[in-house]
C-alpha cells in the first residue's frame, strides 16, 4: 500500500505535507493572521451544528452534483485560487488543474499562480474560473480579461479583503522571503529536505506567470513581481469599480470576501452572479467570523438572486453538507488540495478531491437525501453547547443563528 493510498482523511494528507515541505513553507500554506483565533475558529464553527438524517428513504442512487455560476459539476466543491503553487510541488497548478478537471469541478486559477492563463486554458477543458483583484493599472484588468476570454476561462472571481496584506506571523518569524534565500535556519532545511531543494533548483525560477508580461518595470525575478503586485492594490477601489469590472467581463463574476449580508445585497446589486463568503481563510482580518457562522444570513439576503459559496475551514464532506444546507450552492476549499499537493504531487491532489468527494457521497446516503435539494434548515440543529464538550478541532466558537434561513 503506498503512502498516498494510507491517507484516509485530510489531516492525513496534512501529516504528510508537514513532513516533506521546510518548515517556512508550510507555515505558509497552513498559517493565518496574528494568533490564528479566525483560522481555528472557521474549522472549529463547523463542529456547533449537527446534521439531522432521515431514516428509511431510498438512497440506492446519490447524485452529489450541482450546477454554480452556469457549470454543471460532480461535487459542491470548488478549489479556491491559491498563489505560488510550485513552491509546494514542482508541479504546482498544471497538477491541480488536471486533478480538478478528473474530480468533474471547478479550479481557480490565482493572479499570483507560477502557471499562465493560457498554459491552463491549453491544459484542460475543465470549467476554470480566475482570480482577479482591482489593480490600480486599469489596462493591466483589460488585459487579465482579455487573455481568459481567449483561454477559454467559464469566469472571473474578485477577490475583495486584501486592501493591505494581513500579518501573518507565522511567515514572519520564519523569514519566509521570495524566492527563498539560504539563511543559517534555511540551509538547515535543506539537510532535512534535500528532495524539495533538488527540485526546485532543477526547474525554471519561480515566477508570477501572469504578471511576467505584463509589468512595466525593471527586473523579472520573484521578488520584483511580489513588490509590483503589492503596489497594484488599490486601498480606495468602491462598488462602482466592482461594477465596472462585471460589465467589462460580461459573464460568470463572483465577489469573493463577503462576509456582511448587506454587502452581499450590494455585490447583486452591482451584477454579480455568485457571493464567495470568506475570510481569505483566516489570513487577513483577525476576529472576523467564521464564514459558517454568518453563512445563513447572506443566504437570506441574497434570497437566491445569485449563488452564494461558502470559502473557509471545509475539511471534511460533513462540512460540505452543513454549508448547503444552510445555503450555500457549494464550498470552496484551498488548504485541503495544497496539502494534498505537498503530500504526492498531482496525485496527492486526487487523493484530496477523492476522499472528499467520497465523504460527500456516503454522508448524503447516511443522511437519506439522494440529492443535494434534500438537503435545507431541516437536516441541520445547533449543538446544544451546554450538554457537550467543546470541539477537538479547535476552540469552542459560537453556534451560527439558524433562525434567519428561508427554507428551501
Amino acid at each position: 500500500m503506498s503512502r498516498l493510498d494510507r491517507c484516509h482523511s485530510i489531516a492525513d494528507l496534512r501529516r504528510i505535507a508537514r513532513r516533506r515541505l521546510p518548515r517556512g513553507v508550510f507555515d505558509y500554506i497552513d498559517g493565518g493572521a496574528d494568533d490564528e483565533v479566525s483560522l481555528a475558529n472557521n474549522s472549529a464553527a463547523f463542529a456547533h451544528l449537527q446534521l439531522v438524517p432521515q431514516v428509511l428513504t431510498d438512497v440506492a442512487e446519490v447524485d452529489s452534483s450541482t450546477e454554480v455560476m452556469g457549470r454543471r459539476i460532480d461535487m459542491p466543491l470548488v478549489l479556491a485560487p491559491t498563489g505560488l503553487s510550485r513552491l509546494f510541488h514542482h508541479l504546482g497548478e498544471r497538477a491541480v488543474a488536471r486533478a480538478a478537471a478528473r474530480a468533474g469541478t471547478v479550479y481557480s486559477l490565482s493572479s499570483a499562480s507560477t502557471v499562465s492563463i493560457e498554459d491552463i486554458g491549453a491544459l484542460t477543458d475543465g470549467p476554470k474560473w480566475f482570480q482577479i483583484y482591482v489593480w490600480r493599472d486599469r489596462a493591466l484588468l483589460s488585459d487579465f480579461m482579455a487573455r481568459c476570454r481567449a483561454a477559454g476561462f467559464d469566469a472571473l472571481c474578485l477577490t475583495v479583503d486584501v486592501q493591505v496584506a494581513g500579518n501573518r506571523e507565522r511567515d514572519l518569524r520564519n523569514g519566509m522571503a521570495l524566492p527563498p534565500r539560504l539563511t543559517a535556519r534555511l540551509a538547515l532545511d535543506v539537510l532535512r529536505h534535500p528532495l524539495w531543494w533538488a527540485n526546485l533548483l532543477a526547474r525554471p525560477p519561480l515566477t508570477l506567470a501572469n504578471v511576467a508580461t505584463s509589468m512595466q518595470v525593471e527586473g523579472t525575478g520573484l521578488t520584483t513581481m511580489v513588490d509590483y503586485v503589492n503596489a497594484q492594490f488599490d486601498r480606495s477601489v468602491t462598488w462602482d469599480d466592482a461594477r465596472w469590472m462585471i460589465d467589462q467581463w460580461g459573464g460568470p463574476f463572483a465577489i469573493k470576501g463577503i462576509l456582511d449580508p448587506a454587502d452581499a445585497q450590494r455585490a447583486v446589486a452591482a451584477g454579480a452572479t455568485g457571493i464567495i463568503v470568506s475570510n481569505h481563510g483566516g489570513r487577513q482580518l483577525e476576529h472576523a467570523p467564521a464564514p459558517i457562522e454568518v453563512l445563513p444570513e447572506i443566504a437570506a439576503a441574497v434570497a437566491g438572486r445569485a449563488d452564494v459559496i461558502l470559502d473557509g475551514g471545509v475539511r471534511r464532506g460533513t462540512d460540505v453538507l452543513k454549508a448547503v444546507a444552510l445555503g450555500a450552492k457549494a464550498c470552496m476549499a484551498g488548504r485541503p488540495y495544497l496539502y494534498g499537493l505537498a503530500a504526492g504531487g498531482e496525485a496527492g491532489v486526487d487523493r484530496a478531491l477523492g476522499l472528499l468527494k467520497d465523504e460527500i457521497r456516503r454522508d448524503m446516503a447516511l443522511l437519506g437525501v439522494r440529492d443535494l435539494g434534500q438537503l435545507g434548515p431541516a437536516r441541520i440543529r445547533a449543538r446544544p453547547e451546554a450538554l457537550s464538550h467543546p470541539p477537538a478541532r479547535a476552540q469552542a466558537a459560537p453556534p451560527p443563528r439558524l433562525d434567519v434561513v428561508k427554507s428551501g
